[in-house]
């Protein structure tokens, strides 16, 4: 297989387990079970939109558990099922291109930085947090832990 398509299917995957935990992921669920049951009918399609539900179930339970392994074991198995797909219908290539264009602004603005201006006024003791969105756990200070310096 050439590089640029191991690329793209790379691309794909990553991509894919990105997106399983935001609110555009219905129409990408859809588009990427379509492409990866190419040629092989609505039964086909129905079982690999359940693979993705529950590949979908799977990266938000690891993320709400603060696991990045099980995205990028994800982000692995989805990149050989592209790879298959691409490898038996060049043409499949087009389709997945299209559907990363159109993810990806989406992607950009989901990941636009912005001012946050926080006050904090009175008192409190032990570690204060202050941010505008926060992705992941927040791990703080143990009680008798280090100290800032």
């Amino acid at each position: 297989m050439e590089a640029e398509l191991v690329a793209l299917a790379a691309s794909g995957a990553t991509t894919l387990v990105q997106q399983m935990a935001t609110d555009g992921w219905a129409a990408v669920r859809r588009r990427t079970a379509a492409l990866l049951a190419r040629r092989r009918g609505a039964e086909e399609e129905a079982e690999v939109e359940r693979e993705l539900d529950q590949a979908r179930a799977d990266v938000v339970a690891a993320q709400q558990d603060g696991d990045e392994d099980v995205a990028e074991g994800m982000a692995m198995v989805w990149k050989a099922r592209l790879r298959r797909v691409l490898a038996e219908d060049p043409a499949a290539a087009a389709e997945l291109r299209r559907l990363l264009d159109e993810v990806a602004p989406q992607q950009q603005a989901q990941a636009t930085v912005r001012d946050v201006h926080n006050t904090f006024s009175g008192s409190a003791s032990g570690v204060v947090v202050q941010a505008g969105v926060i992705s992941g756990g927040i791990h703080g200070i143990p009680p008798g832990g280090p100290q800032p310096r």
